[in-house]
């Protein structure tokens, strides 16, 4: 009789116990699922801290601020900011080199006194300085993570290089690197419309996501009155890292001088045998070429040499005189100041004054002179030499290095002469 009643509840009791045991794996599912879930606390990490860990303030240097106002508006006392500001050196943070704009963090302990415990300064997107405010003070200039990327980038000019740079998109910047490149061979003045360039540049990225500035220029072709004019930037010197633009001949894109003294808006009068001169009313030679540029504009030294006048004359105004070789002198007239002595040996492209009206003019520009062997010239007409060449030894590594660069170059001008053909027609 037991077996019988054992045979007939055994059934039941497996039943319940499968039911029992699925209903556990069913409540473990879905423990197992929410704790899935749940939210993982993101760690945020900068300027080296793990932002978690402190009340974090972030503000922007105002007109009036300075290190003691700010620290003060925190909690820090005149006396502990005397003793910051002696215990770091100058060379390491200038604490009265605060500008106006600059961002900057301040990291507070997450305790009662609430008192800071760094001070983050941003000099610019990439460069900033960590000041230490606890027990023990000091500071640190470091670097946020960079990644270099490379573009490229082309257009055709309707009005102005800077317009054409600026409706693509691109940095501005890229607009003073091409002109400085072609400082020596391209009036950018005088460009023409339907001009085109191609560029290979790379780009700085703070995280991989931030645009933080143009890093270079490695290689450009400028198409300027149908003529191509290529430009691949070499390094020429291990030791130093310089470099240089030369052209697909391996021939340096530097002249002995620049095509003008100054970054100007237009010639407004040329080298003239005879020209009815606006102040002093009569027809008499201009020996000189005027480049129109606002007040205060930087002259440049065209070209290495040392200074053998710094004056003022009724005539001239202030000016500055300049011997390059016993062949060759420049004179920059009209400055509204100027800024090297005589006997002073300056570089090709140094700041030797500034754009003025001084003298016998009725307007601001720069009024450039030139001499061969004692002899005023038109220096638009003169036949001059070039910079120093590439050294021979280093010719084909260069002719290696931008073969695939010229190839890139070359079609991708092949394509957009195929659009612009196509637009066109």
């Amino acid at each position: 009789m037991i077996k019988i009643y054992l045979a007939f509840l055994c059934p039941f009791i497996l039943v319940f116990s499968c039911q029992n045991n699925n209903s556990t794996t069913d409540t473990n599912t879905k423990e197992e699922s929410q704790i899935a879930k749940a939210p993982v606390e993101k760690t945020i990490k900068a300027y080296g801290f793990t932002l978690k860990h402190y009340e974090v303030v972030n503000d922007t240097v105002s007109k009036g601020d300075f290190f003691g106002s700010i620290m003060d508006k925190h909690g820090v006392t005149p006396r502990e900011v005397y003793q910051i500001t002696q215990s770091i050196p100058d060379t390491i943070f200038d604490f009265k080199r605060i500008n106006v704009g600059k961002p900057y963090t301040i990291l507070k302990n997450k305790d009662s006194l609430a008192k800071p415990y760094a001070f983050i300064y941003e000099h610019n997107k990439i460069d900033y300085t960590k000041v230490f405010l606890g027990d023990s003070i000091y500071a640190e200039r470091a670097k946020k993570p960079v990644t270099i990327k490379t573009r490229t980038a082309s257009g055709v000019i309707n009005s102005s290089l800077s317009l054409t740079i600026d409706e693509a998109g691109l940095d501005y910047m890229l607009t003073n690197r091409l002109a400085d490149i072609y400082q020596w061979t391209i009036d950018f003045f005088r460009i023409q419309k339907g001009d085109q360039f191609k560029i290979v540049f790379k780009e700085k990225y703070i995280n991989d996501s931030i645009y933080a500035g143009l890093e270079s220029v490695d290689a450009v072709v400028f198409i300027h009155e149908n003529e191509p004019y290529y430009a691949f930037e070499y390094e020429v010197d291990s030791l130093t890292g310089r470099t240089e633009y030369f052209d697909e001949n391996a021939k340096t894109l530097r002249r002995f001088f620049l095509k003008a003294p100054v970054q100007y808006s237009r010639i407004s009068s040329r080298y003239s045998p005879r020209r009815f001169h606006p102040v002093q009313r009569r027809w008499k030679a201009h020996k000189g070429t005027d480049y129109a540029a606002s007040r205060g504009t930087p002259i440049w030294s065209t070209a290495d040499g040392v200074v053998i006048k710094s004056s003022y004359t009724r005539g001239n105004g202030n000016y500055v005189k300049i011997k390059h070789t016993n062949k060759y002198t420049t004179q920059y007239l009209h400055m509204t100041k100027r800024a090297v002595k005589v006997g002073q040996r300056v570089k090709q492209g140094e700041v030797i004054g500034y754009v003025g009206s001084t003298g016998l003019a009725t307007g601001p520009h720069v009024c450039y002179r030139f001499w061969v062997h004692g002899r005023q010239v038109d220096p638009y007409k003169q036949d001059l030499p070039d910079a120093k060449p590439m050294p021979e030894s280093i010719k084909s590594s260069y002719f290696e290095f931008i073969s695939n660069l010229k190839t890139k170059l070359d079609q991708d001008f092949l394509e957009m002469e195929t659009q612009v053909a196509n637009s066109s027609s």
